[in-house]
This record gives C-alpha cells, structure tokens and sequence, in this order.
C-alpha cells in the first residue's frame, strides 16, 4: 500500500517576537498560512523494520538529519510500530527559506503514516508530536490560516485572507534561523505589529488591508546581515506588488498580488535578482 500527502509553503503575514524565555526560544506572535507551492511525499510501507529516504534533490540530508526521518522514527517509537517505510520526497519548496518546507515534510510524513499504518491519531495528537520535533510542525499539520503563540505550537484558528497571488522569491543565500533570533533585541524594536488590525483586515476579507498590516520583527536583523534580501523587497515594491514582506527569519520575499495581470511583470523583474522565483496562489 502507498500513501500520498502534499507538505505546501507556509509564510507570515506577521510575525511578532515579545520576550526572550527562560526555556531560551522566544515568545512569538505570527499568523500563519499556506500557499501552493508544495513538496509531494510517497510512502510505502516495507517488510524490515527501517525507514529509507529518497529524493530528486541532492542538497538535503536523508537520514536523521532529515525532519520527515525524525518524524517517521518518532511515530514508530512513540506507537511501537514494527513495521518500516519508504519515503520518496519530490522536493519543491526552497531550503532554509522561512517556508518552512522541512517542517511541512515532517507534518506530511506525520499525517501519511497515520493513514498508512492505520493508527487513527487524532489530529490535537498529532500537533503534540509535531511540537516535539520543530516549533512550525504543528501549524503545519493541520495547514489553514492560524494564529501562533508560544513557540509557535499554540494554535487558534481564523478565516483565511482573501484570496491573491503570492509571488516568492529567495536569494541565492542562506539564513540561520537560530543567528537570526540570537541577534534579535526585543528592547531595540521601535514598535509592533498590530495582531489586532490583521486579525481584523483578514475577517472582513480587506486585501489593501491585509496588505497595510504586514509586519515581521526579525526582518531588521535579517537585511542588515544580507543586503541582498533589502535589495529584492525594494525591488518587488518597486515592480508593483500590494504587499511586500520577508518570510520567517528569511531570505524568502514574498509579494501579495491581487491583479494577475501584474503577476508575469514582477515575476520576470525579479528574475533578473534571483532564479528561485515562484507566482502562485494563496491556499485557501
């Protein structure tokens, strides 16, 4: 028997750090949600008790290293299941992008392996395993459009916003995460998102609205490292996308776009920046 199990992108329309913990992570505020542009997993179940990883792309790790690995361990030790898997990842979504594209593949490995070994986990039970393996699992499970608090593993449901292009773009660079947040100054920050104007913007379904009210803290830490992410939000600004914001803790730029026919001008300006450029539609 196989399984098959989609694992979309997820950006930020706002993001949102309020003090450092004594656990060491940060306290966070985001809403999160998904667009289509998604890594496909296959699962098989083999005879031995192993978990084998396969991929098209040779840039990321297939062992423990690997979130879906960790995933599919965690569900064998945790419901003693004795029976192995093979997993084919058909990798789309950038690395170290702040799409979260491993934690996806990891929610995906977690739904598909439910399905496969018939384990019938409720989905709360799921999210719990989630948030043992990475702060954006969770969210990732269920997909949708949800506020984020803790870590990111507390979620609260809300309507999705109103549908648009999503035109996402990354450097050819890559960001830590973890130097990100390291560098991160609560008390240096000028002000916050309003959590409150988004939330509202997105249930009276107010594009330009939605637009108005993005924001992430960490985009400050993460353009004065890499003049190159500055370089391509003014760049999709300047091409004529409604809303601009980094994604995550980056180097991912995303523009909101309600008119397709500005979506092949941004997506051929921004070409000229980068080769990982993507046009596709919010998830909703």
């Amino acid at each position: 028997m196989k399984v098959y199990e989609k694992a979309p992108a997820k950006i930020n329309l706002l993001l949102d750090v309020l003090h450092k913990r004594e656990d060491g992570y940060h306290e966070v505020e985001m809403i999160m949600t998904m667009v289509d542009l998604a890594d496909r997993l296959e699962m098989e179940e083999l005879p031995r008790d192993t978990i084998i990883i396969s991929s098209q792309a040779g840039y990321i790790p297939l062992d423990e290293k690997n979130l879906a690995f960790q995933a599919a361990k965690l569900i064998k030790d945790r419901y003693d299941v004795k029976q192995g898997v093979y997993i084919h990842l058909d990798k789309k979504i950038p690395v170290a992008a702040g799409l979260a594209g491993g934690s996806s593949d990891a929610a995906a490995t977690l739904r598909g392996l439910n399905r496969l070994w018939k384990l019938n986990i409720p989905d709360l039970e799921l999210q719990e395993l989630g948030a043992e393996l990475g702060s954006d699992v969770p969210f990732c499970v269920t997909g949708g459009t949800a506020i984020a608090r803790g870590r990111g593993e507390k979620l609260e449901m809300i309507p999705n916003p109103p549908q648009c292009w999503v035109i996402l773009a990354k450097p050819p660079i890559n960001v830590s995460t973890a130097d990100v947040y390291g560098r991160f100054r609560v008390d240096k920050l000028n002000g916050h998102p309003s959590m409150a104007d988004m939330i509202s913007a997105i249930e009276n379904q107010q594009f330009h609205d939605v637009c108005g009210q993005l924001g992430n803290v960490l985009e400050d830490v993460t353009l004065s490292l890499y003049p190159e992410v500055h370089q391509l939000k003014d760049a999709m600004m300047k091409l004529g996308a409604d809303g601009v914001l980094m994604s995550g803790s980056g180097p991912t730029v995303f523009g909101l776009v309600s008119k397709e026919s500005k979506v092949a001008r941004i997506y051929n300006g921004l070409r000229g920046f980068c080769k990982e450029v993507y046009a596709v539609r919010m998830l909703t």
